[in-house]
Protein backbone atom coordinates (compact mmCIF):
# COMPACT_ATOMS: atom_id res chain seq x y z
CA UNK A 1 0.00 0.00 0.00
CA UNK A 2 1.33 3.47 -1.11
CA UNK A 3 -0.26 7.01 0.69
CA UNK A 4 -1.28 8.70 -2.72
CA UNK A 5 -2.62 12.00 -3.18
CA UNK A 6 -5.34 12.65 -5.18
CA UNK A 7 -6.55 16.26 -6.55
CA UNK A 8 -9.35 17.74 -7.79
CA UNK A 9 -11.58 20.88 -8.28
CA UNK A 10 -14.72 22.22 -9.00
CA UNK A 11 -16.38 25.48 -9.47
CA UNK A 12 -19.44 27.19 -8.44
CA UNK A 13 -21.57 29.98 -9.75
CA UNK A 14 -22.98 31.54 -6.36
CA UNK A 15 -21.51 32.12 -3.16
CA UNK A 16 -24.60 29.94 -1.50
CA UNK A 17 -24.95 27.08 0.62
CA UNK A 18 -26.46 24.41 -1.04
CA UNK A 19 -24.17 25.32 -4.25
CA UNK A 20 -21.03 25.11 -2.13
CA UNK A 21 -21.93 21.98 -0.42
CA UNK A 22 -23.33 20.06 -3.66
CA UNK A 23 -20.43 21.01 -5.62
CA UNK A 24 -18.02 19.75 -2.61
CA UNK A 25 -20.01 16.34 -2.68
CA UNK A 26 -20.41 15.82 -6.25
CA UNK A 27 -16.77 16.40 -7.05
CA UNK A 28 -15.78 14.55 -3.73
CA UNK A 29 -17.73 11.53 -5.39
CA UNK A 30 -16.43 11.98 -8.59
CA UNK A 31 -12.76 11.14 -6.81
CA UNK A 32 -13.72 8.13 -5.23
CA UNK A 33 -15.62 6.56 -7.87
CA UNK A 34 -13.15 7.42 -10.40
CA UNK A 35 -10.01 5.36 -8.16
CA UNK A 36 -12.71 3.55 -6.50
CA UNK A 37 -11.62 4.36 -2.89
CA UNK A 38 -13.46 3.73 0.22
CA UNK A 39 -13.90 5.56 3.40
CA UNK A 40 -11.91 3.58 5.47
CA UNK A 41 -8.64 4.12 2.57
CA UNK A 42 -8.88 7.71 2.64
CA UNK A 43 -6.09 9.08 5.45
CA UNK A 44 -7.60 12.65 5.01
CA UNK A 45 -9.36 15.04 3.19
CA UNK A 46 -7.93 18.64 2.59
CA UNK A 47 -9.77 21.56 1.12
CA UNK A 48 -9.47 24.70 -0.10
CA UNK A 49 -11.90 27.73 -1.20
CA UNK A 50 -11.41 30.86 -3.42
CA UNK A 51 -12.08 33.62 -0.79
CA UNK A 52 -14.96 34.72 -2.56
CA UNK A 53 -16.69 31.57 -1.14
CA UNK A 54 -17.82 32.94 2.16
CA UNK A 55 -21.02 31.04 2.66
CA UNK A 56 -20.32 27.32 4.44
CA UNK A 57 -17.74 24.98 4.83
CA UNK A 58 -17.38 22.57 2.24
CA UNK A 59 -16.55 19.91 4.51
CA UNK A 60 -19.98 19.94 6.01
CA UNK A 61 -21.14 17.93 2.64
CA UNK A 62 -18.16 15.20 3.58
CA UNK A 63 -19.05 15.52 7.20
CA UNK A 64 -22.81 14.23 6.19
CA UNK A 65 -21.68 10.94 3.92
CA UNK A 66 -22.32 7.76 5.03
CA UNK A 67 -18.94 6.08 6.26
CA UNK A 68 -16.95 9.68 6.30
CA UNK A 69 -17.81 10.33 9.88
CA UNK A 70 -14.34 9.50 11.29
CA UNK A 71 -11.90 10.80 8.47
CA UNK A 72 -10.27 14.17 8.95
CA UNK A 73 -11.43 17.08 7.15
CA UNK A 74 -9.74 20.51 7.37
CA UNK A 75 -11.07 23.89 5.66
CA UNK A 76 -8.47 26.47 4.47
CA UNK A 77 -8.26 29.57 1.83
CA UNK A 78 -6.57 29.33 -1.13
CA UNK A 79 -3.60 31.81 -1.55
CA UNK A 80 -4.97 35.33 -3.41
CA UNK A 81 -3.30 35.19 -6.71
CA UNK A 82 -4.10 37.89 -9.10
CA UNK A 83 -6.73 36.80 -11.95
CA UNK A 84 -6.74 33.41 -10.51
CA UNK A 85 -9.89 31.13 -10.79
CA UNK A 86 -12.29 32.50 -9.20
CA UNK A 87 -15.39 30.31 -6.80
CA UNK A 88 -13.51 27.59 -6.78
CA UNK A 89 -13.24 24.30 -4.54
CA UNK A 90 -10.13 22.23 -4.31
CA UNK A 91 -9.84 18.92 -2.75
CA UNK A 92 -6.36 17.13 -1.73
CA UNK A 93 -7.50 13.69 -1.04
CA UNK A 94 -4.96 11.22 0.77
CA UNK A 95 -5.60 7.92 -0.43
CA UNK A 96 -4.36 4.51 0.83
CA UNK A 97 -3.48 2.16 -2.21
CA UNK A 98 -2.05 -0.11 -3.97
CA UNK A 99 -1.84 2.01 -7.50
CA UNK A 100 0.68 3.52 -8.87
CA UNK A 101 1.15 7.54 -8.94
CA UNK A 102 0.02 6.99 -12.78
CA UNK A 103 -2.92 5.43 -12.33
CA UNK A 104 -4.53 8.07 -9.81
CA UNK A 105 -7.25 9.65 -11.90
CA UNK A 106 -7.53 13.39 -10.53
CA UNK A 107 -10.75 15.16 -11.63
CA UNK A 108 -11.08 18.75 -12.01
CA UNK A 109 -14.61 19.77 -13.35
CA UNK A 110 -16.44 22.56 -14.52
CA UNK A 111 -14.70 25.45 -15.25
CA UNK A 112 -11.88 24.29 -13.28
CA UNK A 113 -10.63 22.21 -16.04
CA UNK A 114 -8.84 25.44 -17.15
CA UNK A 115 -6.55 24.66 -14.14
CA UNK A 116 -4.96 21.26 -15.06
CA UNK A 117 -5.48 21.37 -18.79
CA UNK A 118 -2.91 18.99 -19.27
CA UNK A 119 -4.91 15.94 -17.70
CA UNK A 120 -8.17 16.55 -17.83
CA UNK A 121 -8.55 14.41 -21.28
CA UNK A 122 -6.03 12.20 -19.53
CA UNK A 123 -7.96 11.32 -15.95
CA UNK A 124 -11.37 13.00 -16.03
CA UNK A 125 -13.77 9.43 -16.71
CA UNK A 126 -15.94 10.20 -19.71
Amino acid sequence: MFARGIRGATTVEHNEEQEILSATSELLHAIIAANDCRPEDISYVFITVTQDLTATFPARAIRTMSGWELVPLMCALEVPVENSLPKCIRLMVQVNTTKSQSEINHIYLKAAQALRPDIVNLTNPQ
